[in-house]
């Protein structure tokens, strides 16, 4: 059987992968919230997708709690579908790193994801129905020089989507990682010259998410790794 989705709240949104998120969403007939701490950046997306915003820090558990019902009034219930594509990025050689920087950027891409999974959880346990995903990197599993945070929030992160998945799915509940194995094009990052098709295409990834809900829940995908089709392995 293929769940039907109505609700989607995608957390840490902002003008990339969250956009066409937000705009695949949108046209397949689903509600759409979109939170973030700086929410003004949002507001053309929201007028463009008919979003929901609020402001949120994903790493402050009072702020997550209360998102939701805040939410439900707009979107006519609780998300069923969550997504957590908030990251902390902090890059630098290891023992120049600020320890408190280094917090920050752990709790941002795992503390808040944890968060964000909790509470949609315990809306979505009730009906036995809901998708918890979550964006993961090729920092996800693989860390590189000069970016020990970023890796092990992203490590971080796989190993609560995975724990999850095996815990949330047999009630019901589709989880799943997406390892962006690449960078994502945008206006600032354009494919570099003579080399079509080196950046990831967001609304292609948007796609790939798109995908996992529409998996028959007999055969669940509880993790993808997207990359270009012209990167070598």
């Amino acid at each position: 059987m293929v769940p039907t989705y109505q609700r989607a709240l995608i957390v840490g949104a902002g003008s990339g992968l969250s956009a066409s998120l937000a705009r695949l969403f949108s046209a397949e007939g689903l509600k759409v919230g979109l939170a973030a701490r700086n929410v003004e950046k949002l507001a053309d997306l929201a007028a463009e997708t008919g979003a929901v915003v609020h402001a949120c820090d994903a790493t402050d558990p009072g702020a997550v709690e209360a998102l939701f019902p805040r939410l439900e009034p707009a979107l006519g219930g609780s998300p069923d579908v969550v997504v957590y594509n908030a990251s902390g990025r902090l890059r630098g050689a290891t023992v120049d790193l600020d320890p408190e920087a280094v917090a920050r950027a752990l709790a941002v891409s795992a503390y808040g994801g944890f968060l964000v999974a909790q509470a949609a959880a315990r809306r979505m346990l009730p009906h036995r129905h809901g998708a918890i995903l979550f964006t993961g990197a090729s920092a996800s599993v693989k860390g590189f020089s000069g970016s020990a945070p970023f890796a092990m929030g992203k490590f971080a992160l796989r190993g609560l989507a995975q724990s999850l998945a095996r815990e949330l799915q047999p009630q019901g509940i589709h989880v799943a990682h997406v390892v962006i194995d690449g960078a994502i094009r945008s206006a600032a990052r354009p494919d570099p010259e003579g080399r079509p098709d080196a950046t990831l295409d967001p609304d292609a990834i948007a796609k790939g998410y798109l995908a996992l809900l529409r998996q028959d829940r007999s055969a669940w995908t509880d993790e993808i790794a997207l990359r270009p089709w012209v990167e070598t392995f």
